[in-house]
């Protein structure tokens, strides 16, 4: 596989998961708010920031070497098509699941697109 062409959308995405992270790590009220309204259990948050630093740095290793950009992306759209499910199950039909949840996803799958397909 070829590196990645462009390679701007996977930074532009790493990014957005390294501030994800932070902001996961002791979560601010939004972010706990989130948690809480899909019913994500308390003692599983921890989870969220190592899963998106895992992230940030598999895309930006991407620009490089493909596979593992490639394999990022396939994860972060796996994890937020888990996220507008839990949205949905929870009736949760707010900002979260149209703003940010299925924002990331397209973002996501542009990026993937942009990156890896294209």
């Amino acid at each position: 596989m070829d590196p990645a062409d462009p390679t701007w959308p996977l930074f532009v995405l790493a990014a957005i998961q390294f501030g994800d992270a932070v902001v996961s790590y002791k979560p601010m009220t939004f972010a706990a708010e989130c948690f809480d309204d899909v019913n994500f259990p308390r003692e599983y948050w921890w989870v969220v920031t190592p899963i998106k630093l895992a992230a940030g740095v598999g895309l930006v290793v991407g620009a490089w070497v493909p596979e593992i950009g490639l394999a990022a992306c396939l994860g972060l759209l796996l994890y937020f098509i888990l996220a507008i499910g839990a949205h949905i199950r929870a009736r949760d039909f707010g900002r979260n699941l149209f703003v940010n949840a299925t924002g990331m996803l397209l973002l996501t799958a542009g990026a993937t697109y942009l990156c890896f397909v294209s």
